[in-house]
């Protein structure tokens, strides 16, 4: 399989017009006539051409720069993890170029094909849930890439991430073994979201793998800030049947399920117990502080670049890294 990046001659030659042409339609479209635009945009897509606006690199044909796409800016869990990844890049001379898809797999596809065309040797990717187009364009550009923040054993990806599931199974025992049977949950929304997903099943497993006696009375999922978090628990709360625990897919919507309590005149955790996951800063910063799911951020985005750079400058056989997370106990979950 030839895995060379395709040309402007390359399309030309497909599109059988000159690359002066090509040029034209890429910078200038509307100097193009409509058909052979369309051709034209056709054959770049097919191909997987993306133009090189970096102009020269290093003799050693890198650029010495990698790029980051993040669902976010505004989740302090990503910045934590993403400059623990710039400082090792860093350290190795190697600049970073940063990006926020705001969960949309369409703007995300966008964003991998800019980054490349400006340079970039290699990326960062969140999440292993994106759709055939993406993964077809990474794989036929022989990009380099780590994902971080999820783990897939049985993806040929290259991963510096854990087992969302798995923390989120375990935190759900924990709540069950404090006595909690009548449990809601607040999540991210988990359509293109893998990481929220996986925390969602990881929730129901443990429900019913601890019998009939334990019930997921509600799930409700929302957009991650304190104001959707506020919300959910409101919603929740009126329920008829009312949760004496509710688990939320991060820190933020828990600060913000707490926040809301308090407005309300409620205490936490003696009239509802509250859960998060991440361990950010935020998760000490509420009162009471927040029972939670220690996810390694720092070390997560130190081990992705340095596994990005080893397969960018040595490629060969490297082993994904999977990361354990740890529950910490605060005063926001109740024994009862």
């Amino acid at each position: 399989m030839n895995t060379d990046s395709p040309t402007l001659e390359d399309v030309a030659r497909e599109a059988e017009v000159s690359t002066a042409t090509i040029s034209r339609a890429i910078n200038e479209p509307d100097k193009v006539a409509k058909p052979t635009l369309k051709r034209i945009q056709h054959i770049i897509e097919e191909l997987g051409y993306t133009p090189n606006f970096g102009g020269r690199v290093l003799a050693s044909n890198r650029s010495n720069t990698v790029g980051a796409i993040i669902p976010t800016m505004t989740n302090a869990m990503f910045a934590n993890g993403l400059q623990a990844f710039q400082e090792i890049l860093s350290d190795a001379g190697v600049n970073l170029l940063v990006a926020s898809s705001n969960y949309s797999a369409k703007q995300e596809l966008e964003q991998i094909k800019s980054l490349i065309a400006h340079g970039a040797d290699g990326l960062l990717l969140i999440g292993d849930a994106r759709p055939k187009a993406t993964n077809d364009f990474l794989h036929r550009r022989n990009i380099p890439y780590v994902i971080a923040w999820h783990y897939n054993k049985r993806s040929d990806a290259l991963f510096a991430g854990f087992n969302n599931k798995r923390s989120a199974f375990d935190l759900t025992n924990h709540v069950l073994n404090n006595g909690h049977r009548k449990i809601s949950m607040i999540a991210g929304i988990s359509k293109g979201n893998d990481r929220a997903a996986a925390r969602i099943k990881g929730v129901k497993q443990a429900v019913k793998a601890f019998g009939p006696s334990a019930k997921l009375l509600r799930l409700i999922e929302t957009g991650y800030s304190l104001e959707n978090g506020g919300d959910a628990f409101e919603q929740l709360i009126q329920d008829n049947e009312q949760p004496s625990v509710i688990i939320c897919g991060n820190d933020v919507l828990a600060a913000g399920a707490a926040v809301r309590a308090k407005s309300l005149g409620l205490k936490i955790p003696q009239d509802f117990s509250i859960t998060g996951f991440d361990d950010i800063t935020i998760a000490t910063a509420v009162t009471p502080p927040l029972t939670t799911v220690r996810v390694p951020h720092e070390a997560m985005g130190q081990a992705a670049a340095k596994l990005l750079i080893q397969q960018i400058t040595q490629p060969g056989s490297l082993q994904s890294i999977e990361f354990e997370t740890t529950i910490i106990e605060r005063q926001s979950l109740a024994s009862i």
